[in-house]
């Protein structure tokens, strides 16, 4: 007669990754109860002590994301570069502030006509494949503008390069923005967006620093420094796609081709919260904005030439990336939506005293605190734009945050570069950060929930089916 004693459950080995869960060891049925937690072991591990407590590099222990930041911060030097060399040369050349202002003209123009099907790209096929194209397309535009460079009459030449390099950089940009969920897991996202925007800052801050000297010498040898970078980050691309990725929701989208485009749209309407910080954005970059207008001050006004042109061009990323350091390091903001009003406040009143001052170590180091106060409100932005959006949507969503963010770069480029021949250089800045205050106060009143926000690990992914959390 079999026995009808129930077997005893099959007991689990502890994996390397409990002991790094857990501060103590998890209890088991068939052993004594001292080998539970004790009470003030519970209560160390809601305190955040020992190994269970904040960890500021939680992000940069997983290999794909370090491969992943690794490209992108090369990727994002030899940009910087680029666009740095361009400003200066074009300025140079010509003169004009106008120009300074076609030059982000030109680039926002692929961003409005590409950046929807860029998303739609993102969310059904290979994120990693379409940034390894994207930016070795930019990469050879790199290369035509290393040729175009100081030659008579290739003003004109240079500016299509241009538009052709953003048309490459937008069809990336969605990818690149949705593809971190895939290679770090929830718990860590946070994290993750505080990093990546780290070595974004920190990549903003060596490119400039390196490309004015580098252009003290010859701009052609930035254009191809910026082209050996976007070959280098397609290539990590490609080692990338070898690797497995987390499996996520990948559905296709419902719906005709038109509404598939606009659905990131109707998401981000929906969703108040991601409307109010995403408009907030727009606005406050849009008309505060001063960076096209750095040559400018740098030589009619400062009176450096491009060595001192390139630390200015680096300090709100400096400032940028001392901040994003400061968040890693510290536990999440518990009023985020408060921090973030008041940090773009502070742009507001940064852009108003660099437009006002006449000397070059006050100016580098108000930008440094603008740059500090902006990336308070990039990480809230882009942790909820990424949290608070399904995995199926995040390309077309990131789309439409991508449209906002080169909309307020570019056309507040041009919107700077045309009020500057209007208006004079100083008084264009100036109203700018005005303009920016006033932004602030209209997006406190309109969107209460912005004001309200707590904690960024409150932050929820809306339901899966229905309409969006609100």
């Amino acid at each position: 007669m079999a026995d009808s004693t129930p077997a005893p459950p099959e007991r689990r080995q502890p994996s390397p990754e409990d002991s790094q869960v857990l501060a103590y060891e998890p209890p088991d049925a068939e052993r004594a109860a001292s080998a539970a937690p004790t009470e003030g072991e519970l209560e160390r591990e809601s305190l955040g002590a020992g190994s269970r407590g904040h960890d500021p590099y939680a992000a940069l222990r997983f290999a794909d994301f370090r491969l992943f930041s690794a490209g992108a911060l090369i990727g994002v030097i030899g940009h910087q570069m680029l666009a740095v060399a361009i400003a200066w040369e074009v300025f140079d050349r010509t003169g004009s502030k106008a120009a300074l202002g076609w030059i982000a003209g030109v680039q926002v123009l692929p961003l409005f006509l590409l950046a929807l099907p860029a998303g739609q790209l993102a969310d059904t096929f290979d994120r990693r494949r379409i940034i390894a194209i994207g930016s070795f397309l930019a990469g050879c535009c790199s290369l035509g503008l290393a040729f175009l460079s100081y030659r008579p009459g290739s003003l004109g030449w240079m500016y299509l390069l241009m538009g052709l390099n953003s048309a490459s950089l937008v069809l990336g940009r969605p990818a690149t923005s949705s593809l971190i969920p895939q290679i770090v897991p929830p718990e860590v996202f946070p994290n993750a967006v505080t990093w990546n925007s780290s070595l974004f800052q920190l990549a903003s801050m060596g490119g400039p620093a390196l490309a004015g000297l580098v252009i003290a010498h010859s701009a052609r040898l930035a254009y191809l420094v910026d082209a050996a970078a976007a070959f280098t980050l397609s290539g990590l691309m490609l080692i990338l796609c070898a690797r497995p990725l987390r499996v996520l929701d990948r559905r296709p989208p419902a719906g005709g081709r038109v509404s598939e485009l606009l659905a990131g749209f109707r998401f981000i309407y929906q969703t108040r919260i991601l409307l109010g910080t995403i408009l907030l954005d727009l606005l406050a970059v849009l008309l505060g904005g001063a960076v096209y207008l750095l040559p400018v001050f740098a030589k009619d006004i400062l009176r450096v030439g491009q060595v001192g042109f390139g630390w200015l061009r680096a300090a709100e990323a400096i400032g940028a990336f001392a901040s994003a350091m400061l968040i890693a390091h510290t536990p999440p903001m518990k009023k985020a939506g408060r921090a973030m009003l008041l940090a773009v406040a502070g742009f507001g009143v940064c852009t108003i005293v660099f437009g006002l001052s006449r000397h070059y170590w006050l100016s580098f180091a108000v930008l440094v605190l603008l740059g500090m106060f902006d990336q308070i409100s990039v990480v809230v932005r882009h942790t909820l734009v990424q949290v608070l959006t399904p995995d199926h949507m995040r390309g077309r969503v990131a789309a439409v945050n991508n449209i906002s963010i080169g909309a307020s770069n570019e056309l507040g480029g041009l919107e700077s570069g045309l009020t500057a021949t209007l208006f004079g250089t100083v008084r264009a800045v100036v109203l700018g950060g005005v303009g920016t205050l006033l932004t602030v106060a209209a997006i406190a009143a309109w969107f209460p929930r912005v004001r309200r926000f707590g904690s960024l690990q409150d932050a929820r992914p809306a339901p899966q089916s229905g309409s969006p959390a609100k």
